[in-house]
């Protein structure tokens, strides 16, 4: 008997939730199938299940839901609200769901994270073993198995992270929400290009929450975004340590466009504003990059 194949669309939420994911579905004996790296044929999908007031990474992610479509038994597609009064994620990918349920036909596996309704992560986790058909019990030891294996990895992310403060070559940290930094058509070209230069990147959401959960009112007493809390406390951790700095956002993003104009205004550090919207040529980033980093070259020879 062939098993059942969940797919899982590799934007949004993939990045932070990848390895618990497959933990857990692997263990209860499911397939799991990720969408490919991101390439024009994605774009060309999501431009085509997508309108222009949403934000690129919107339309990257229905272009990796369109991908999966008919290719497995379920697409994970989760809604995630808050994790806490404080914590709150991006409004717009609260629709998500909503838009793919209604675009697609396809069978959807789905979970609410509101931690203000005491709607957990492991209630979550829970309320997906229920819609497969799996008992309690399967799905708690399938829960702690993939939160031991996702605590294991985050550590081991997270290390060499803090090692790449201690580098010898010239640091560069690239802040920005892991969709767009770890995305194949975004953030990898610009860390590709910066390693070619001899640049060591530490990308902001590799650094431990731990240390940064509480530094972002250093920047800000009143940001409202968790993520944007999570970027800016890293900016606050590795400000001293590092040679300059990339904000990396995707248009329009409404919270980027707020935090990160503020961090232009607070922070010290050389810092460079990339602002993505259109995916089909790289060249003019290559000239702002290497325009950076000559200024950041002449600010350490002085």
């Amino acid at each position: 008997m062939d098993k059942i194949k969940i797919g899982l669309p590799r934007s949004i939420f993939y990045y932070e939730h990848e390895y618990m994911w497959k933990c857990f579905f692997e263990k209860l004996g499911f397939e799991v199938i990720t969408s490919h790296q991101t390439n024009q044929e994605i774009i060309r999908l999501g431009d085509k299940h997508s309108n222009d007031e949403m934000c690129l990474s919107m339309k990257i992610y229905l272009g990796h839901v369109s991908s999966l479509v008919n290719k497995c038994d379920y697409i994970l597609v989760p809604r995630i609200d808050n994790y806490g009064l404080t914590k709150q994620t991006c409004t717009n990918f609260l629709s998500i769901y909503d838009l793919v349920k209604n675009l697609f036909n396809q069978k959807l596996l789905h979970y609410n994270i509101d931690y203000k309704k005491g709607e957990t992560e492991k209630c979550a986790y829970f309320d997906i073993g229920k819609q497969l058909g799996k008992r309690k019990n399967e799905v708690k030891d399938a829960y702690d198995y993939a939160l031991i294996k996702y605590y294991k990895e985050e550590k081991r992310r997270n290390i060499i992270a803090l090692n790449k403060l201690n580098s010898k070559k010239l640091k560069i940290l690239l802040v920005g929400h892991d969709y767009n930094t770890e995305d194949e058509l975004i953030g990898t070209l610009i860390v590709d290009y910066l390693s070619k230069n001899n640049c060591e990147i530490i990308k902001s959401h590799e650094i431990p929450k731990e240390m940064t959960v509480n530094l972002y009112d250093k920047i800000s007493k009143t940001l409202y975004w968790k993520q944007n809390r999570e970027n800016v406390g890293s900016i606050v951790y590795c400000e001293d340590k590092i040679d300059g700095i990339i904000l990396l956002s995707a248009f329009p993003c409404g919270s980027d466009s707020i935090v990160n104009e503020l961090v232009i205004r607070r922070v010290k550090a050389p810092i460079l504003n990339i602002v993505i919207d259109d995916l089909s040529s790289f060249s003019g980033f290559e000239t702002r990059l290497e325009s950076f980093l000559d200024i950041i070259k002449q600010k350490c020879k002085r």
